[in-house]
């Protein structure tokens, strides 16, 4: 645990964050942004393309039945946990289960870069996976308010669909799968440098821009009270707990499970807001992306990633 706290990828979040909470002019340029974020999102999705595949499709069924269950379960458990004890209003709460239900990509590659620290290589599918859990959460979650809310007062499944498919993100991902997919590991060579050797450098300047956000979104969290801050933090314990046995009773490796736990203990920042602003207008969603980047991806990045481990080989033991 104390290894993951000299992280390169933790201390330029640190930067970032101190640089933030101190008020400094420090900031990557938006264009500069968009270019990392592009990079990192088809970068997953090109190297999970290419372990597509080499895969046999009977030891991926499992895993993905696994991930939809989580990703659809854990945004029921997190509307049921934040509108009856966090106190949050309808729209509130489906907000947060659609952010909490869904995953982060960024927290994903941090945490494919710490298990393979250890020596693991986790299962190349598990971008795939990383897809499977970012969109049917957030439609679970609309599902939830819809049920109780009055008509009219939002988009229809057609268009959230649509823009929960199409999202930036999502559709990056998509693509870096299919790209991967359809050209194998030999005409993907060439590219091994730029996508797979250099990832890590630049998901570092990435990490750097999300301590920069995370510092100037902690008021929002601030003016929202302590139930959401708590929540932020016991979210992702229980997803944690609940992705690494998943994982595990899908047949996946202890990396690959320890990876899924990590899934399910993020929180989305891309995706969700976007769908959430669409379907749920009268939604907080500044609230949900405070808790999500001000305390669940630094909570992760330094201390849930092991834990997480820690409770893979607890279990397989």
């Amino acid at each position: 645990m104390a290894e993951n706290l000299r992280d390169p990828l933790f201390l330029f979040f640190l930067v970032g964050l101190t640089g933030g909470l101190l008020k400094s002019d420090l900031k990557l340029p938006d264009a500069v942004y968009q270019l990392l974020s592009t990079y990192l999102l088809l970068a997953i999705g090109l190297k999970g393309g290419v372990e597509l595949s080499l895969a046999d499709p009977a030891r991926i069924g499992w895993p993905a039945i696994a991930t939809l269950g989580l990703g659809a379960g854990m945004a029921v458990g997190v509307f049921t946990v934040m509108s009856r004890l966090a106190r949050l209003g309808r729209a509130d709460a489906a907000a947060f289960a659609a952010h909490y239900g869904s995953a982060s990509a960024v927290t994903f590659a941090a945490a494919v870069a710490a298990v393979q620290r250890t020596g693991a290589e986790p299962e190349g599918i598990l971008a795939v996976l990383l897809v499977i859990l970012e969109v049917p959460a957030i439609l679970v979650a609309i599902f939830l308010h819809r049920l109780g809310a009055a008509g009219g007062r939002s988009a229809g499944y057609g268009e959230i669909l649509h823009e929960v498919a199409l999202n930036r993100s999502v559709f990056l991902l998509l693509a870096g799968i299919a790209v991967g997919a359809a050209v194998g590991p030999d005409r993907f060579t060439p590219f091994e440098p730029l996508f797979v050797g250099a990832f890590k450098p630049i998901l570092a300047f990435f990490v750097l821009e999300m301590g920069l956000l995370a510092a100037h979104r902690l008021p929002e969290l601030r003016r929202n009270g302590a139930r959401v801050g708590a929540a932020a933090l016991l979210i992702p314990l229980a997803g944690g707990a609940l992705g690494g046995w998943a994982g595990l009773a899908a047949g996946l490796s202890p990396g690959g499970a320890t990876v899924l736990a990590t899934l399910a203990a993020s929180a989305s920042y891309i995706a969700a807001p976007a769908a959430v602003r669409l379907a749920i207008p009268e939604a907080n969603t500044g609230m949900c992306v405070a808790a999500a980047l001000g305390v669940t991806f630094p909570f992760n990045l330094s201390l849930g990633i092991p834990l997480y481990a820690w409770w893979v080989g607890w279990l397989g033991s």
